[in-house]
């Protein structure tokens, strides 16, 4: 398998093949806005970085981190070192993953069990980031005669080898491992706008709740998370939109759900963040 230079890359050859996609990168791209892929992401990082905001979760980023991220959930990777940003990132079909799975072990655990408690990131060992690195360069060297098969079952090693982490990890981040302290004010402005997101939210009604001017709460948010309250709250709610669509709800109810009252601005917004209408989203999660 070729190892990329361009998540973006990654991702869309992931989605077109239904297979899975690596890229190795060591500069950043143009800087994303809060988002969501329709496949799943493991993140690695070699050289560190600074803050994840993954849903209304964060984390602070050191070499050997890694994040498993799924198809619904937004996320955005801000105050990144300019020089130096090296990490690998892996694009992963959730159909490939689940055809490769058995009745007895779901290979894609790492990125559907969200209880309460978890957390998205995994901070490997030494000896576990030499296996990891392990297993991609094996994926990505392999040539020849059964190439395809090859590079299949090092995949199911390499996932076999991340649920087992991932299981293992029962120590639970603090909140002041996953929010610094500076951010406390955020870490309550996100918890709002995560349990009222069905509601319509504003700066004033933020302002209200947390007897703040509105260009503070705008400013410390944007400080804080490198991404503006409104991209925010519209990638939530397009990332819970996903997400109830692919439980079979109807558009209607979908649009009610995450706080839109105008129909057409729903489909509107939803169809230019995912590529496609809430429609054919709906039908194609059917097929």
């Amino acid at each position: 398998m070729q190892k990329l230079s361009s998540c973006k890359e990654a991702m869309t050859n992931c989605i077109q093949q239904k297979y899975f996609s690596i890229a190795h990168l060591y500069k950043e791209e143009k800087a994303m806005a809060m988002h969501i892929h329709d496949c799943y992401e493991i993140y690695y990082s070699i050289s560190g970085g600074k803050q994840f905001l993954i849903d209304n979760k964060f984390y602070t980023i050191s070499p050997g981190d890694l994040f498993v991220i799924n198809q619904y959930e937004s996320h955005y990777l801000a105050q990144i070192d300019t020089q130096v940003h090296e990490r690998i990132v892996l694009a992963v079909s959730p159909e490939f993953i689940k055809h490769l799975s058995s009745s007895k072990t779901d290979l894609s655990l790492c990125f559907n069990n969200r209880q309460d408690s978890f957390s998205h990131k995994l901070s490997l060992n030494k000896e576990q980031q030499q296996r990891f690195l392990y297993f991609i360069n094996k994926i990505t060297s392999t040539t020849g005669y059964g190439q395809d098969l090859a590079e299949q079952a090092t995949f199911i090693e390499l996932m076999l080898f991340l649920n087992a982490a991932y299981l293992e990890n029962t120590q639970v981040l603090s909140l002041e491992e996953i929010t610094p302290k500076y951010n406390e004010q955020v870490d309550d402005i996100l918890t709002y706008i995560n349990l009222h997101i069905h509601e319509r939210i504003t700066l004033e009604t933020l302002s209200q709740a947390f007897f703040l001017s509105d260009s503070y709460i705008c400013r410390v948010f944007k400080n804080t998370t490198g991404t503006t309250i409104n991209k925010y709250i519209t990638a939530r709610r397009i990332s819970i939109a996903k997400s109830l669509l692919a439980d079979g709800l109807s558009i209607n109810e979908v649009c009610e759900q995450c706080g839109y009252n105008d129909y057409s601005n729903f489909v509107k917004t939803f169809t230019k963040i995912v590529g496609i209408s809430p429609k054919k989203y709906a039908q194609l999660c059917v097929c």
